[in-house]
Order: structure tokens, then sequence, then C-alpha cells
């Protein structure tokens, strides 16, 4: 996946750190050169420009970019951001940091974003859900008892598709907390059957995330093998 982030500073740097450590094409844009900070994250393409300028998101690979996240500490930056990058560009996915909570009845589709949030954990749990199936994200960690909750959706190629709740057989440690099918939630219960689509919560202990890789081919991370090999053909 590829995601440009508007604004180099501590926030899409941290953005940035998170989403190249699951493997997706990063650029950062920035207008400040104390924000080229390339060593910070050395794996992401960085671009010194205004990302208010049209041409200075073009040269940054807006064209061809799945989803942008406009992270910059002002607000009005960042709805800017928000417009060309939709309303210009025609990204498929706008993600805005809100600084001023005053501001937050601007943030919406009428200015190109999709979803406005405002710390790094957050945008880099959407940026991610907004485009991923079967992968596993992170949406909170608690920290006293390092447990993390993490969501996915299931594909129609995952193995746990079919079953009920009480037949899925997670390492120990994890638990299927709860699920979302079509808007509303629903009680993990023993005997209710996973279906394509359903958005699946789990949480998850420290040493069960060891199991991660295991939890994620359950849930369809990588998509179906013979899908796979009729490509390769």
């Amino acid at each position: 996946m590829k995601v440009v982030i508007a604004g180099a500073g501590s926030v899409g740097r941290s953005i940035a750190h998170e989403l190249v450590r699951h493997h997706h094409e990063i650029t950062l844009i920035d207008k400040t050169p104390s924000a080229m900070r390339v060593a910070s994250v050395p794996e992401a393409s960085w671009v010194l420009a205004d990302a208010c300028d049209p041409s200075a998101l073009a040269d940054a690979g807006i064209e061809d970019c799945d989803v942008v996240v406009a992270a910059t500490g002002d607000d009005k930056a960042n709805l800017v951001v928000s417009m060309l990058s939709k309303l210009i560009h025609g990204v498929p996915r706008v993600i805005a940091r809100v600084n001023n909570p005053r501001n937050e009845w601007l943030f919406d589709e009428n200015w190109g974003i999709d979803v406005p949030v405002s710390t790094p954990r957050i945008m880099t749990a959407l940026v991610e859900e907004a485009v991923s199936e079967g992968d596993l994200v992170r949406m909170a960690r608690f920290h006293r008892s390092g447990t993390s909750l993490y969501q996915t959706h299931l594909p129609a190629h995952a193995p746990v598709v079919g079953l009920s709740i009480g037949e899925v057989l997670l390492p120990p440690g994890a638990i299927l907390t709860s699920l979302v099918r079509d808007g509303t939630p629903l009680n993990a219960e023993r005997d209710l059957s996973l279906e394509v689509g359903d958005q699946v919560l789990l949480l998850i202990s420290e040493e069960a995330e060891r199991d991660l890789d295991l939890i994620g081919q359950l849930m369809g991370a990588g998509g179906p093998e013979e899908d796979e090999d009729e490509e390769d053909e």
C-alpha cells in the first residue's frame, strides 16, 4: 500500500514508522528543512515541499497512492491537503489530523476527508483497516496489563469462516471478544458462526503476540494460496 503523509513532525514520523513496520510504501512531505529527519524513518521517501501546493503533492506520488494522511500541526493546512487530495487528485482514502477540537466540525466530506482523527496510533490503525482484509490491526494497547486489542475483517478464504466461535482454536492468551456484523455489535457466543465480512475484535496478551502470524492465518491474512498460484501461471 502506498501512503503519502503530509507533515513530517513527531506525529507524521510516528505514523510513518508504524506503517513502514507493516511493510507499506511511505512518502513524507514537509516544507520545513528542519523536519527532514531522514534517519528517523530511513525506509520512507522524503520530499521537501509545501503539501498545500498541488504540484508538490504530484511530485510526492499522490496520483497513484492509496491513502493520504494530513498530519501537520496546522488544521488549515490539513484541510487544504485533504481537499486537494480527494477533490483534485481523487485519492481513495483521506485521513486528517484534527489539532484543535473546536475545528472538528470542518473535518468532513465537504473537505474531502474520510476520517478525522487525532493520534498516531489511531491514524495508523485506520489507514490499514481501510484497505486491509484479513490482516490484524492493533487498535489499542493496555500498558498496565500488556494486552492489546486487535481487529480484522474476515475475507472469504479465512479458515475460521463458517466455524462457530467455540470451534475457533486460538493460542493461549488470545480471546475473540466480540464482532460487528452489518453495523451491529454481537457478543462472542460460542454457538455464533463467523461469516465473511465480520469485523472481529480480539484481546491478545503480550506473550500471545508471538503467535500473531498464526492468528493472522486463521483470520485469512495473506490471501488464498490457489489465487496466488493462478497469478504465477
